[in-house]
């Protein structure tokens, strides 16, 4: 596995890395909003699919960032507030997210004696102890994690100790500022976990040393699709993001089945509830082939581009 798959499946994609027991205490609380409404063309990509009495907005996200980007513009502004619902991938409150703690804690610590170092061969090991040497962080700190926890957690901290943060979010910035709208989700805590949970051992292992092998290059390529994401360029996002996407298993389960699935909801609901819906996920769900978008198109319901 390749760093950029690495990044394409989990930290543009995933919900769940906000609330991964190792990172939960890793930021503080903005105490800002994003305040600029920069009015023009040029953005974070929106669409948009509609029928007589139903108009569903398409948002791709980052679910960690530098607060000092500015994204939140007077485009984005109108459609959020003018929705009814926000729908997010995973429900974001203080209840569920501690509950997706929990769960976390239930589902990816190993509770038999097993250690994370004992299913790494020599070799793994030294790359291992040596990447979280260079976090500051003690080699036994993760040994009770499961493999895919480790990795995850390994994805976003160095993110984390440069300068992104979860709190500023896209995702968390779009239901801060949601005001009163009703919020919903896409998917259960319990369904992305069991994505990284039900992966095979060796898989897990693989999955971890990515991460670990790819900390020195993380934040820069996320960096570069991040500028992608801003400049609303969805086919340069997708360059990136595929340009090594070697794992077809991991991209079908992090991405494709997902998206599949997410316009399936979206058919169902044109076709059973009025009103405007914002729906902020991923930016990786909504570019490139394969996308939220395609398979809208398979169900023959058309996007559009708003901005």
């Amino acid at each position: 596995m390749k760093l950029r798959t690495l990044i394409a499946t989990t930290a543009a994609s995933l919900a769940l890395l906000a609330s991964t027991p190792a990172l939960a205490e890793a930021h503080d609380d903005l105490e800002e909003e994003l305040a600029q409404l920069p009015s023009g063309p040029e953005g974070p990509a929106l669409w948009k699919v509609s029928d007589e009495d139903t108009t569903i907005y398409l948002f791709g996200t980052v679910h960690a960032l530098d607060p000092s980007v500015v994204w939140y513009d007077a485009e984005i502004d109108a459609a959020l507030s003018s929705a009814d619902t926000i729908v997010t991938e995973l429900r974001m409150d203080p209840d569920s997210e501690a509950a997706m703690q929990q769960l976390a804690l239930e589902n990816g610590v190993f509770t038999d004696g097993t250690t994370l170092r004992s299913l790494l061969d020599e070799e793994q090991t030294a790359a291992y102890e040596a990447g979280l040497a260079s976090l500051g962080i003690p080699a036994p700190a993760f040994d009770r994690l499961e493999p895919w926890m480790a990795g995850l957690t390994l994805t976003m901290f160095p993110l984390l100790q440069q300068g992104y943060d979860l709190e500023a979010g896209v995702d968390k910035v779009i239901l801060r500022k949601a005001g009163d709208a009703t919020q919903d989700a896409l998917e259960t805590a319990e369904f992305q976990l069991g994505i990284f949970d039900s992966l095979p051992q060796d898989q897990q292992v693989e999955f971890l040393m990515a991460a670990v092998e790819g900390m020195g290059e993380v934040k820069d390529t996320l960096d570069a699709m991040v500028a992608e994401w801003v400049a609303g360029d969805a086919d340069g996002l997708a360059a990136i993001m595929n340009e090594d996407l070697d794992d077809e298993a991991m991209a079908e389960a992090l991405l494709y089945n997902r998206n599949a699935n997410w316009a399936a909801w979206i058919d169902e609901r044109l076709e059973s509830t009025p009103g405007t819906v914002f729906i902020a996920v991923g930016a990786g769900h909504l570019a490139g082939e394969r996308s939220v978008q395609d398979y809208l198109a398979e169900r023959d319901i058309e996007t559009t581009r708003v901005q």
